[in-house]
């Protein structure tokens, strides 16, 4: 687990599930499926492909602080369209990186137009974390001589 680890690394660590909800669903169903799930973003698909995403901040800004009907608005009024997104290759700190440059808390991960996974800011924080205590846990070993280095 490092830093230079491949995201693909990290989605077959914590698995591909995509939680996606339809342009023409209302925010409202939007919301509820963001609460059943546990996630703070929903992927937009439209026909198998990646028409945007769909936020809790989305729903604070453009529907609760305008006086709007999460019943009534479609999700399709509320998402972002234009999707930073990022390939299996792209390492943990370059999605890191890239994440905290676009402000964005949600990466979806693409092979060609075929979405693979989603990362979000906390997975790839976890994963660092994960990587640090490695690296520790070894010099540490190295250190007390647990790798028989002669003294």
């Amino acid at each position: 687990m490092k830093p230079t680890a491949k995201i693909g690394s990290l989605l077959g660590a914590k698995g591909s599930a995509i939680w996606a909800v339809e342009p023409k669903a209302t925010v409202y169903d939007a919301i509820a499926m963001m609460a059943d799930r546990g996630v703070g973003a929903l992927l937009v698909m439209h026909e198998g492909r990646l028409a945007g995403i769909v936020s809790e901040r989305d729903y604070t800004r453009k529907v609760i602080l305008k006086g709007r009907s999460s019943k009534e608005e479609l999700v399709e009024e509320i998402m972002t369209a234009n999707v930073t997104t990022a390939t299996p290759e792209h390492t943990v700190e370059g999605a890191m990186r890239l994440m905290t440059e676009r402000r964005i808390r949600h990466l979806p991960i693409l092979e060609g137009e075929r979405v693979v996974g989603v990362v979000s800011i906390g997975d790839l924080v976890k994963w660092t974390i994960s990587a640090q205590e490695e690296t520790i846990a070894h010099l540490t070993n190295y250190i007390s001589g647990g790798y028989g280095v002669a003294s």
